[in-house]
């Protein structure tokens, strides 16, 4: 199946600069990205899972110490 994608163009510059680095194309960059995307977002078990596992790895530290700001002056 064929799909078109929009994107600004200092994206597709950098996508282009990438694939002909590491000697990929376009799409196979963009099926990556569009496979990870679902593992993470989509609907199934393992995304739910992977959601819930990166939802605890970004919660706020609030344990770590605040500055001591009582010497601070403007």
């Amino acid at each position: 199946m064929v799909i078109g994608v929009r994107m600004e163009a200092e994206l597709e510059r950098q996508l282009d600069r990438l694939a002909q680095k590491q000697g990929k194309t376009r799409s196979a960059y963009i099926r990556e990205a569009i496979h990870q995307y679902l593992l993470r977002h989509g609907d199934s078990e393992g995304a739910r899972r992977q959601s819930e596992h990166l939802a605890q790895l970004e919660q706020p530290n609030w344990s770590e110490q605040v500055p001591d700001w009582s010497d601070w002056t403007a």
